[in-house]
């Protein structure tokens, strides 16, 4: 028997706006699902910004202020797509509220902050579902199976890259993502947090890491009002980037695997270029998410000169089936929240955590917070 869930987005930029499209999506790939949402509110501070959505995508209330979405009896669950510096007060409301909870990543701006969700999630008895997406490829989850089956050994060491160019140039507004105060760390929030859950998500638990940090552009223009995404701004007073551009850092895992993760958000020439490379004892495994249907695969008994071949995944990995018949077949960045969505509402529904959870970004928190504290330190840092 399918029920109807009512729902609500708060915070309508574009994260938002994934979310909204996505769950008008999820019953289409996941008929079987016996929850429907449906869109019940919408809330954004900037002026028109809500409404405009409720017009576009059907909520059926729109709001300036998101305690109306708490306070309101329709939502039984929530988006949270807001700045990070919002995220512990409106993620801790929701949940007391009985609301469940899919929220952005990196759940605040610090560990104690994800601790704070994660917990309020618990003692409220509602789902919580955090938005680490990359992991909901199903190439992603073809090597996850691959590394655990033993076929290319005993892992020895990955690097994890996460490289973009979205803060590229030197007139990229001075947003509320380079402030300590509402976006907490740059580059480690946004990209290395992702990193962090890739690599759990693959080898198990971080035992120690050391890293370093920059920030190569040190000053950008005030924005002179409401931005969305990555804008650009010239002319404005001129202000300091708080957090930093780049991270690097070496990781040792409680298996004894070694690991490099690297990330970088003013990396001119690349675009979104994410993905991981695993090496074993006897084989390894590779994935860049701009060939996100493809994964390279060495396995065999050669060792040396060992081949590398490419394997394009299909049904049987992942979520795959929900989206394409065959092998082969593009999948993009908006099946992920798909699949995401269909975690959050199949937790709801059967009472049982799917997908990435708020304890996963406590644990991924306490790794970027590992890692400043590292940076600040020059010294290996362990986690517990």
């Amino acid at each position: 028997m399918v029920r109807t869930l009512g729902v609500a987005v708060v915070g309508f930029g574009w994260m938002g706006r994934v979310h909204t499209q996505a769950y008008a999506r999820v019953p289409h790939h996941f008929p079987g699902l016996s929850l429907r949402p449906e869109l019940v509110a919408v809330a954004d501070e900037v002026p028109g910004r809500a409404e405009e959505a409720a017009a576009q995508y059907g909520f059926a209330a729109a709001h300036r202020d998101w305690r109306e979405v708490a306070a309101d009896p329709r939502v039984q669950a929530v988006s949270i797509a807001a700045p990070n510096f919002l995220h512990r007060e409106i993620g801790l409301a929701m949940a007391e509220a009985g609301k469940h909870i899919w929220i952005e990543k990196p759940v605040g701006l610090t560990a104690e902050d994800a601790r704070a969700v994660s917990d309020a999630v618990t003692k409220a008895g509602v789902q919580g579902t955090v938005g680490f997406n990359y992991r909901g490829a199903p190439a992603v989850a073809a090597a996850r199976e691959l590394i655990a089956s033993g076929e290319i050994g005993t892992v020895t060491h990955v690097r994890i890259r996460l490289f973009s160019d979205y803060a590229a140039h030197p007139e990229g507004a001075l947003t509320w993502r380079y402030e300590r105060e509402r976006g907490g760390s740059g580059v480690l929030g946004d990209l290395a947090s992702h990193g962090v859950d890739l690599a759990r998500f693959l080898l198990g638990e971080i035992e120690a890491l050391t890293a370093d940090t920059a920030i190569f552009l040190p000053r950008r223009a005030r924005p002179t009002g409401a931005t969305a995404g990555h804008t650009r701004a010239t002319g404005g007073e001129l202000g300091p980037v708080e957090n930093e551009d780049y991270v690097n850092c070496l990781l040792r895992f409680a298996s004894g695997a070694r690991g490099v993760l690297e990330a970088c958000r003013v990396s001119v020439g690349e675009q979104n270029n994410y993905g991981f490379e695993v090496h074993g004892t006897k084989g390894a495994v590779f994935w860049d998410f701009r060939r996100m249907g493809e994964l390279g695969v060495s396995r065999g008994t050669s060792y040396q000169d060992q081949p590398v071949s490419t394997v394009y995944v299909g049904p049987g990995d992942g979520e795959y089936a929900a989206f394409q018949p065959g092998s082969a077949n593009s999948m993009g960045y908006d099946d992920l929240k798909v699949i995401e969505a269909h975690h959050f509402l199949r937790s709801i529904a059967e009472n049982i955590p799917y997908g990435a959870t708020p304890a996963d970004a406590v644990h991924s928190a306490a790794a970027l917070d590992a890692m400043a504290r590292s940076a600040e330190q020059g010294a290996w840092v362990p986690l517990a």
